[in-house]
């Protein structure tokens, strides 16, 4: 179930990606701060030391990771704009180090179909160039690293 990308518009990058669980299992593996920092990892030799998500609408998160072998650290916060359990996720959200060109806004639309669970991520950059340069980091490599993770959480669950 690899990671599909597009670009529907100048400014977004969508990725959709299948799971072989009901979407409550999924959605509690995107709300839950234990569940969270099992999977939301990318790359092997990531910890992830900070996750604190009040999710309410308003409601503020904030993620930190760590690669102690390599001395690497990495942070990120946002605001909830919508909370629709279990359909929907928006917010707004930007990286401490801002390679991503300003804050970010972000839908997470999560669907079920015979007890398969499809999520499409739209993330809306501030400007073209900002979506181009994040599309071009590779970051769907790490985010499907992270994604097989919850493959094998959403297994032992289910």
């Amino acid at each position: 179930m690899p990671i599909e990308l597009s670009l529907p518009s100048d400014r977004e990058i969508r990725i959709t990606r299948a799971f072989d669980a009901p979407r409550t299992l999924v959605w509690d593996c995107h709300t839950k701060p234990e569940l969270v920092r099992l999977w939301l990892l990318g790359p092997p030799g990531w910890e992830m030391p900070v996750c604190e998500i009040d999710l309410r609408v308003d409601g503020r998160y904030r993620y930190e990771w760590v690669d102690k072998g390599r001395g690497l650290k990495m942070g990120m916060g946002g605001v909830f704009t919508e909370v629709a359990h279990p359909q929907k996720i928006g917010a707004r959200e930007k990286f401490d180090d801002d390679w991503t060109g300003g804050e970010t806004v972000t839908s997470q639309v999560f669907t079920e179909k015979s007890g398969r669970t499809t999520l499409v991520l739209t993330v809306l950059y501030a400007s073209k160039e900002a979506r181009d340069g994040a599309a071009a980091t590779g970051m769907t490599d790490g985010m499907e690293q992270g994604y097989a993770r919850l493959d094998e959480i959403l297994s032992g669950l289910g």
